[in-house]
């Protein structure tokens, strides 16, 4: 069965659509007239951070039947939910969201004949690029669990179009920041506290996007025919050393850029045994192997072939995201009131990649 599109008006269904770069993407596709659907664990919780209009879906990762009504009848999927890293998760539990999910998602479309399935997957599949910039064709090479099922996922949707026709486009947006993120909140409240300090001493780059250049990239892969069957790298327009940008956020949160810089191998022995003690436990460890990692493996890539076949053209930098970012902060007390009244047991950075 095909789907037919809605006229003038698509209907879209946006997993992951509570979550930072979902709900912003839900807002755009509301605000350009789309019909906007939603497959949520709750109702209510969903309700209370969506834009009046959107039709939300209530379902889990394994409830078929809910995956196919949310599906049936959608002329764009947009899939973003995703497991991300967290002590309490199971390998079990990263199969089955980031991949069992995406296999469900995927057999509904090809039954309903949607129209486009874009995936948003990561450029963690690809972990540390020993000589940037690196494009799509880099081999994957994933060092986790996360970026390992996020590696299989986005496979399994590149064979749906390959072997069912199934009209895919993958997205690898690089590390997603911008007003609503708190993942990156951490390293920003270190910097304001003067209590960030830098691991390592090689010179190593970091390529971000800001969420609104993500949705507006987002969009192009579930527009573009010459996005069907392709993987795009969606990132900001450069990228930039590691020390730049923590010096951006030094001078937007008004503090000095820090001046201590550490070895990292005392903290990558210690993270890896932090890991294997706490992890099967169930606990959070204080310090993990790849946060460490931030500081010792570069994650830069070239945006060339958006560019030139989709038109994707990313307008904020870092120097404009990064104050707007920290205003956001601030609106919402996370900076600077909270950062004298909540103590901070991670001393590194905790960032999806």
């Amino acid at each position: 069965m095909t789907a037919v599109p809605s006229p003038g008006r698509p209907t879209v269904l946006v997993t992951g659509g509570t979550g930072f770069t979902g709900s912003h993407l839900v807002r755009s596709l509301v605000q350009t007239g789309a019909r906007v659907r939603v497959l949520a664990r709750s109702v209510p919780r969903a309700a209370a951070v969506l834009p009046a209009g959107v039709e939300i879906i209530a379902g889990e990762v394994d409830d078929r039947p809910a995956i196919n009504q949310a599906v049936a009848g959608s002329d764009i999927v947009y899939h973003v939910a995703a497991a991300y890293r967290e002590a309490r998760h199971t390998d079990q539990y990263y199969w089955d969201v980031n991949v069992g999910y995406t296999s469900h998602l995927l057999d509904a479309a090809r039954v309903s004949g949607v129209q486009r399935f874009v995936h948003c997957s990561t450029v963690g599949v690809m972990s540390h690029i020993e000589h940037p910039p690196a494009d799509e064709q880099h081999p994957h090479q994933p060092a986790d669990i996360y970026q390992y099922t996020k590696s299989q996922a986005e496979k399994l949707a590149l064979s749906a179009h390959r072997e069912h026709g199934t009209p895919v486009a993958v997205a690898r947006p690089t590390a997603i920041y911008g007003p609503g993120d708190t993942r990156l909140l951490k390293m920003f409240r270190l910097i304001a506290e003067r209590r960030f300090v830098m691991l390592g001493f090689r010179e190593i780059y970091y390529h971000m996007v800001h969420v609104e250049d993500l949705v507006a990239g987002l969009r192009l892969l579930g527009e573009r025919p010459q996005a069907v069957g392709e993987v795009f790298i969606l990132g900001g327009a450069r990228y930039y050393k590691l020390r730049t940008i923590v010096e951006l956020i030094a001078n937007a949160v008004g503090a000095p850029p820090p001046r201590w810089r550490l070895p990292a191998w005392p903290f990558q022995v210690a993270g890896t045994i932090c890991e294997k003690i706490c992890i099967p436990l169930g606990i959070e460890p204080p310090i993990y192997r790849r946060r460490v990692d931030f500081f010792t493996k570069s994650r830069a890539f070239t945006i060339e072939k958006a560019r030139r076949l989709l038109g994707y053209s990313p307008t904020i930098d870092l120097e404009v995201g990064i104050p707007a970012t920290v205003e956001w902060y601030r609106s919402h007390g996370h900076l600077p009131n909270a950062v004298r009244t909540q103590r901070l047991s991670d001393p590194l950075l905790d960032k999806k990649l």
